[in-house]
């Protein structure tokens, strides 16, 4: 079983930075997607950045210019730099990995808190 252990949450000013690092406790050699996700107080959760092993990227609309995600493979780590933050940005953030075809793993997840 991989275990995700994800670090960098913290609170932070409007405008603020964060940096995100989720590391894995295995190397993954198989062709493999690491993403984050993040769930807001009485919303789903919902994918704001996702990169492949081959380091495509997509993001969702509302961080995009503003997040970068990035990964280091021989660290199996993946990183989230946000920048820009607001207060919408608040929410519990997840580290998952997708490794195919069709094993799926879950960090425990860091919250992120943006303050008006």
């Amino acid at each position: 079983q991989v275990q995700l252990v994800e670090s960098g949450g913290g609170l932070v000013q409007t405008g603020g930075s964060l940096r995100l690092s989720c590391a894995a406790s295995e190397i993954i050699l198989s062709i493999n997607t690491m993403g984050w996700y993040r769930q807001a107080p009485g919303k789903q959760r919902e994918l704001v950045a996702g990169i492949t092993s081959g380091r495509s990227t997509n993001y969702a609309d509302s961080v995009k210019g503003r997040f970068t995600i990035s990964r280091d493979n021989a660290k199996n780590t993946v990183y989230l730099q946000m920048n820009s933050l607001k207060p919408e940005d608040t929410a519990v953030y997840y580290c998952h990995l997708v490794v195919w075809p069709s094993s799926s793993y879950w960090g425990q997840g860091t919250q992120v808190t943006v303050s008006s």
